[in-house]
């Protein structure tokens, strides 16, 4: 007898409509503190976070709320030391993304 393939969850095309669940972590608060100021490469979010998997780490700040259009990667055409082309990654907080993250301090404040 044949096992019924498992259906898989569909992915919703619609945003991300849930709240920024915010963090305790020390690396997301380093991540998000620098993302509130600017765009960052992976390689300097590894650095500020203290971390060594920075596309990690804004996987796990999307899975508590920030989803990809909250928090963009733009790939960059960029030229590397040795001369080669390669597409690093660029992590930026959208406009609704920073009032998102903006909203949750301000509850954490409140609470603290």
């Amino acid at each position: 007898m044949k096992k019924r393939p498992t259906p898989h969850k569909a992915e919703s095309s619609a945003p991300n409509k849930r709240k920024f669940t915010g963090t305790d972590n020390p690396r997301h608060l380093r991540a998000l503190a620098v993302l509130l100021r600017r765009p960052v490469s992976r390689e300097e979010l590894d650095h500020i976070a203290g971390c060594s998997n920075g596309p990690e780490l804004v996987a796990e700040l999307r899975r508590r709320g920030l989803g990809k259009e909250h928090l963009f990667c733009e790939r960059i055409r960029f030229i590397d030391r040795d001369g080669f082309a390669c597409r690093p990654g660029v992590y930026s907080l959208t406009e609704r993304g920073r009032r998102m993250v903006y909203a949750w301090l301000a509850t954490r404040a409140r609470a603290a």
